[in-house]
C-alpha cells in the first residue's frame, strides 16, 4: 500500500512530499523542480499544468489560470474577488453568485470553478508522487492557509 503524501496547494506554487524514515522528502516534478507553479493553461490542443502552463503564459495569458486559490470559497461580489479580477488576464464570470473562470479550450468556451482548477493542480501533484513512488497514491493531507474561513476550507475539500 502506498504511503500517504502531503500536498501544499499554494497560491503561486505547490509541492508534494512524503514522510518516511523520520524525515520529509519533497518530491521533484518531471522538470526536476521541488515546487510546481500553480498554473493551468488551456490551448487549442491540450491542457497544461505547472511549468508547462507557466512557460506559455506570455503567449496565451487569457487562457492561463493562476492564483485560482484566491477565488476558492468566495462569492463573486466579494470585494477581494472584484479587486483581484482587475489584475487577472483571464475572464472571471458570475455563475450562481460564485466566481468562475472562462477560457477558450480546444476551440470552445469553457467555464471552470476555482475548485476544478485546484483539482487539476492536485492531480498533477498526485501524479508527481505516483511517478516517484511507482505506486498509486490514495491518501493525502492537503494544506490550507490559517486565514481560510470554513467556506474556503470546505471548498478545498470538495
Amino acid at each position: 500500500m502506498a504511503p500517504a503524501v502531503g500536498i501544499d496547494l499554494g497560491t503561486t506554487y505547490s509541492c508534494v512530499g512524503i514522510f518516511r524514515e523520520d524525515r520529509c522528502d519533497i518530491i521533484a516534478n518531471d522538470q526536476g523542480n521541488r515546487t510546481t507553479p500553480s498554473f493551468v493553461g488551456f490551448t487549442d490542443t491540450e491542457r497544461l499544468i505547472g511549468d508547462a502552463a507557466k512557460n506559455q503564459v506570455a503567449m496565451n495569458p487569457q487562457n492561463t489560470v493562476f492564483d485560482a486559490k484566491r477565488l476558492i470559497g468566495r462569492k463573486f461580489a466579494d470585494p477581494e474577488v472584484q479587486a483581484d479580477m482587475k489584475h487577472f488576464p483571464f475572464k472571471i464570470v458570475d455563475k450562481g453568485g460564485k466566481p468562475n473562470i472562462e477560457v477558450e479550450f480546444k476551440g470552445e468556451t469553457k467555464t471552470f470553478t476555482p475548485e476544478e482548477i485546484s483539482a487539476m493542480i492536485l492531480t498533477k501533484m498526485r501524479e508527481t508522487a505516483e511517478s516517484y513512488l511507482g505506486e498509486t497514491v490514495n491518501n493525502a493531507v492537503v494544506t490550507v492557509p490559517a486565514y481560510f474561513n470554513d467556506s474556503q476550507r470546505q471548498a478545498t475539500k470538495d
